[in-house]
């Protein structure tokens, strides 16, 4: 046990212990990982050392005492350090900054993506969704995925067909037949709020027994606008 006053610490210090054994009349030490200064005791052989008399610790990275260690003396520095709410992930606080990297070994819960079109945001999601056989993703490392959107890519129209790396290709494909699966109302809340032409390029549309198809007020179903089907 250590001789001299103790030292009693409050919730928001906190403390090491740093050991060094001394050579014969050793008198400077350096401390690994510094110090703040006048946050550090200096123990010799469990003796409780005065700072200025026994010895001097102002730069925050050595100490020195004023009378030379005997060998294999055991020196110990005790060293203090405050712990604020400032360098601390608060739960309640509304704004919080973190320097450096940010690593979750564990889920992410509860933040958002802002989504924005054109400059406009069209609201926030946990997670988006591409709907469409025609999304490739290609993840180029260090969270990075590149997407690629049906149609965006390849010869023009159709779905994209990419080489083994994911990135385009001068290619696309139109599948020659397509089934309807659910029934479609195509108006002026999804077709366009004027009269307009609603247009497919692949050659056959399969609807299934029981689904219906409505072409609403003013739309016009245009199938197979490249002719495809006459390839």
């Amino acid at each position: 046990m250590a001789i001299g006053k103790p030292i009693s610490l409050t919730d928001n210090v906190a403390s090491k212990v740093i050991s060094s054994i001394a050579t014969a009349g050793q008198t400077l030490f350096t401390v690994n990982g510094g110090y703040r200064i006048n946050a550090i005791v200096v123990y010799r052989n469990g003796v409780c050392l005065v700072e200025g008399n026994d010895y001097t610790a102002t730069d925050g990275a050595t100490v020195s005492l004023v009378v030379g260690a005997n060998l294999d003396d055991s020196v110990e520095f005790h060293i203090f350090d405050d712990f604020r709410v400032a360098d601390a992930i608060v739960s309640a606080a509304t704004n919080q900054t973190i320097e450096g990297n940010l690593t979750v070994t564990g889920t992410f819960t509860g933040a958002t993506v802002g989504i924005n079109s054109a400059g406009t945001s069209v609201g926030a999601a946990k997670t988006l969704n591409f709907i469409g056989t025609g999304n490739t993703f290609h993840d180029n490392g260090d969270g990075i995925i590149d997407v690629s959107i049906a149609g965006g890519g390849g010869g023009g129209v159709g779905t994209a067909i990419n080489y083994i790396d994911e990135s385009t290709s001068p290619f696309t494909y139109i599948d020659t037949i397509v089934d309807v699966t659910e029934n479609m109302l195509l108006d002026t809340t999804n077709s366009g709020k004027s009269d307009s032409f609603v247009v497919s390029v692949i050659p056959e549309i399969s609807i299934a027994s029981g689904i219906a198809v409505t072409i609403g007020v003013g739309k016009t179903m245009v199938i197979d606008v490249l002719q495809i089907g006459d390839l």
